[in-house]
């Protein structure tokens, strides 16, 4: 008989077997389970402790920061407020870091690229750093692609057309502010005012307008409005004013006699105003003004370029012929300005401006300016953001600029003012007024500011100012000199716009068509002149013949009379006393013969013998 444990199994234990198997496998999976629970415990009782750990080492870090001396006027807070504040969305410009008694190299100061529509200032003493602000802010626009205008007054911005040359000093500082500096040319296009390298800026009379033109000769209300009058009459004869000389042949076509009817019919202008404008034109061109004004006239839409590679071309106009003219180039910009309002769409808020214009030495444009056009230049700078265009004022405090002009302005970049004079004192006050409340001691930070620092204020991109921040200013990567007089050459002879012009034209204009009308009239007064006197000659020679007719008539009668006299027969005597007898003399002058001879001397001494 086989042993138990050799048999096979029956079914009851096969059941059995299978039943102890499944529990196995059961138990493996609880016990999986159960380990796979124990580590996600572990896991998140690890991850616990480690957040607890970085919260605990966060607070002893505030705490730590808290309790760390403050080298600057601004507390921690105030600091973490000004980092927030110019952490903007969209596209910046890079100001600067901000300065704390020494940088703080993770606040960072910006500008919103779409909020430069906004405007701003640049204001500072001179040497404070306002050309840097400038040349930094205009490469760093030329690079995101957006064309730049800017009036380069001493020269010292051309070498943004150079790479700049870098120094111990340079890296020093651009490290410390956290800026990865590198020397960079922008694409340059070199524009100039008279004589000089670059493309020459002409404008016409008629497009530079009475305003404009009245500002630049010093008019004084009256004489305005007098010249207004000429541009009108210019205007609606069809007399196109091109250059100085045709508005010259204006005004002396209406004060003279040919012209006095016409001048009568716009309203009059008096000989002493019209003695002034015309002495002040003949100044003006004599201080070389006549450069400016002509044909080809600039169209300012030529400002706004790109370059192949899609940078903005950074337009710089080179007034080395108009230093010692402030007023004149102050307000040719300003008529650029007037232009591009003008002449460009409406296109509201942009991404980016379509350009942003630099207006520098701006407080000579509103010296001694008229209501109308202080009036003018408001309205401009308050509609043209909606053409895409930002303006940036460089003066030397906010109290040049007009209360209703700095009130359009977004962006301030304020660097050092000095008091060393009670007008210094007081304007360093009114311009600290004009800042929104911060943290800082303004009126003593003005004047602690170092070169290349400022205090800045921009129009955050919900359009309301950001918290004022005392800023170490980022340096040009472009050359902080004037370029070599070869590099400008070559980029001017190089230009696409050289071309278009260089070369002046003269068109018939107001001086042509008034000298022929004028010709006309010299012409036509002398057939008058001639008609009047054939027809003088003639009556002289009328009278003459009358006179001769009526001493003729007169001679006539004297001849007859004596004639009468000589052959009247004598008297016969009614008497009959007998007549004595005749003498010979008598009988000889009483003869036939005698009285024939008589009668032909006669007729002979008064030429009026009878054929």
């Amino acid at each position: 008989m086989c042993p138990r444990y050799l048999r096979p199994p029956t079914n009851e234990v096969r059941r059995y077997a299978d039943r102890m198997v499944d529990h196995d496998t059961e138990l493996e999976k609880l016990r999986a389970a159960a380990e796979a629970a124990q580590a996600a415990l572990a896991a998140a009782e690890k991850a616990a402790a480690e957040k607890a750990a970085a919260k605990e080492a966060a607070e002893k870090a505030g705490a730590e920061k808290a309790a760390a001396p403050v080298d600057g006027p601004l507390p921690p807070a105030d600091i973490d407020a000004i980092t927030a504040a110019y952490a903007f969305e969209g596209e910046v410009l890079e100001i600067g870091a901000l300065v704390n008694g020494s940088v703080v190299q993770d606040a960072q100061v910006r500008i919103p690229l779409a909020m430069l529509n906004r405007h701003g200032l640049i204001a500072g003493a001179t040497g404070t750093g306002k050309t840097r602000t400038l040349q930094g802010l205009a490469e760093q626009l030329a690079e995101k692609g957006v064309p730049v205008f800017a009036a380069d007054i001493k020269g010292d911005l051309s070498g943004v057309a150079v790479p700049g040359e870098a120094s111990e000093k340079l890296r020093a500082r651009t490290a410390q502010i956290g800026q990865d500096w590198q020397p960079k040319a922008s694409a340059t296009e070199f524009f100039v005012l008279g004589e000089g390298e670059g493309i020459p800026l002409r404008a016409t009379v008629s497009g530079f307008g009475p305003l404009l033109l009245s500002k630049v000769l010093g008019l004084n209300q009256t004489q305005e409005s007098s010249l207004r009058l000429v541009f009108h009459y210019a205007d609606e004869n069809g007399l196109a004013l091109v250059d100085l000389e045709d508005l010259r042949a204006v005004l002396t076509f209406l004060t003279s006699d040919a012209g006095k009817p016409e001048l009568k019919g716009i309203g009059g202008i008096s000989t002493a105003t019209a003695g002034v404008i015309l002495r002040e034109l003949s100044a003006f061109a004599a201080d070389g003004a006549d450069a400016f004004f002509g044909e080809p006239e600039f169209d300012v839409t030529d400002l706004i370029r790109l370059a192949d590679d899609g940078r903005g071309i950074l337009n710089l106009l080179e007034l080395p012929g108009v230093q010692n003219k402030p007023a004149l180039f102050s307000t040719f910009l300003m008529y650029l300005l007037a232009e591009l309002f003008e002449v460009l769409p409406e296109v509201g808020d942009l991404d980016k401006p379509k350009l942003v214009f630099f207006f520098d030495e701006a407080h000579l444009l509103f010296a001694d300016a008229s209501d109308d056009f202080l009036d003018s230049i408001t309205q401009t700078v308050r509609l043209i953001r909606s053409k895409g265009i930002g303006v940036f004022f460089i003066t030397q405090t906010p109290k040049d600029i007009p209360g209703d002009v700095l009130a359009q302005l977004g962006s301030r970049v304020q660097h050092a003012l000095r008091a060393f004079t009670p007008n210094d004192a007081k304007a360093l006050k009114a311009t600290v007024s004009t800042y929104p409340t911060s943290g800082y001691d303004l009126e003593r930070v003005l004047q602690d500011l170092g070169t290349g620092e400022a205090i800045v204020t921009v129009m955050s991109e919900r359009g309301a100012p950001t918290p004022v921040a005392w800023t170490r200013v980022r340096a040009p990567q472009g050359l902080m000199s004037p370029a070599p007089a070869a590099t400008i050459s070559t980029t001017v002879n190089g230009s696409a716009l050289r071309d278009k012009y260089a070369s002046r034209v003269d068109p018939e204009s107001a001086r042509e068509i008034l000298a022929a009308k004028m010709e006309a009239a010299h012409e036509a007064e002398a057939r008058e002149t001639a008609a009047a006197e054939a027809e003088k000659a003639a009556a002289a020679a009328k009278k003459d013949e009358a006179a001769a007719l009526k001493a003729k008539q007169k001679a006539d009668r004297e001849y007859e009379k004596m004639l009468r006299e000589i052959t009247r027969p004598p008297r016969t005597r009614t008497t009959t006393r007998r007549a004595p007898a005749a003498s010979p003399l008598d009988e000889i002058l009483g003869s036939k013969a005698t009285s024939k001879i008589v009668t032909g001397v006669v007729r002979g001494l008064f030429g009026i013998g009878r054929r």
